[in-house]
């Protein structure tokens, strides 16, 4: 299991590339994900392990009161900078852990996670959490990856590691790594009911992402988890260079010879009444 210190070592080395990968790309992931709840002026909506930011700044843009939380120092950094260039006196970000909110029982109108709390192995702790600080009535939303040969991005990072590393097996799948733990719609749907959770709806849902080059790409699955350096920290720098190629291949076929391809991911969108 790991400890909330590495957890956090882990997230605050990727913030940097995470800012810069990861959070364009899925900006308007979080306004589709917000419109399926009533975000409006004056909402009070926490976002529970907000990376550096893509569902706390469309909320705060909607005039939420938004309190964003990430166990990472250097994510709440970067995501407060988003903040203040945009003037959103509405956006306050606190470093917290998803396991353990330092804030009062029924506080928020609407609790919210982006591929966020869905990623940690302590899920049943995280989504109690969410639920005791929502308010009764209170709805809590979250957004979760469903499976992984649906992720284009991962898929094809997994795919030039098994073409160019011998006897590379990919990750465990039985149980799957974290960020895919409820990738089966009907497992979400019963860890939501198990929190305590009412009128529950789970809608599987395709995201494209507009990956705009092979660059970008290995920043990407470099940077939106810490798994990804990990699955390549043994290799050499040929088999480095040699995957990114293969990388860079795989998405020029997809977008007929441009630099740049969309590559779909599906998710799980779960909606739920406290």
């Amino acid at each position: 299991m790991t400890t909330p210190g590495q957890a956090r070592d882990g997230w605050n080395g990727v913030a940097a590339g995470y800012d810069q990968f990861v959070t364009p790309l899925v900006i308007p992931l979080a306004e589709q994900v917000l419109g399926r709840v009533d975000v409006h002026h004056g909402t009070r909506l926490l976002d529970v392990a907000a990376g550096t930011g893509a569902l706390s700044l469309a909320a705060a843009r909607l005039g939420a009161h938004v309190v964003a939380t990430d166990i990472a120092p250097a994510m709440i950094e970067r995501l407060q900078a988003r903040g203040q260039r945009e003037g959103l006196e509405n956006l306050q970000g606190r470093v917290m852990d998803a396991l353990e909110l330092q804030l009062p029982d029924g506080t928020f109108d609407v609790s919210a996670s982006q591929l966020g709390v869905t990623v940690i192995p302590g899920l049943k702790r995280g989504l109690g959490e969410m639920v005791r600080v929502t308010k009764p009535g209170g709805k809590v939303l979250i957004a979760a990856l469903g499976p992984p040969h649906k992720a284009e991005f991962f898929g094809f990072f997994l795919a030039a590691l098994t073409a160019t590393v011998p006897g590379f097996t990919g990750p465990p799948t039985d149980p799957p790594t974290p960020q895919f733990q409820v990738a089966d719609p009907t497992r979400f749907r019963q860890r939501l009911a198990e929190a305590g959770l009412g009128d529950i709806t789970v809608e599987p849902v395709t995201f494209g992402l507009d990956v705009p080059s092979p660059a970008h790409l290995w920043g990407l699955v470099m940077n939106s988890n810490p798994m990804g350096r990990m699955l390549v920290a043994d290799l050499t720098e040929d088999q480095r260079t040699e995957v990114r190629e293969v990388l860079a291949g795989m998405l020029r076929e997809r977008s007929t010879g441009n630099a740049g391809a969309v590559l779909t991911m599906d998710l799980n969108i779960g909606i739920a009444t406290k």
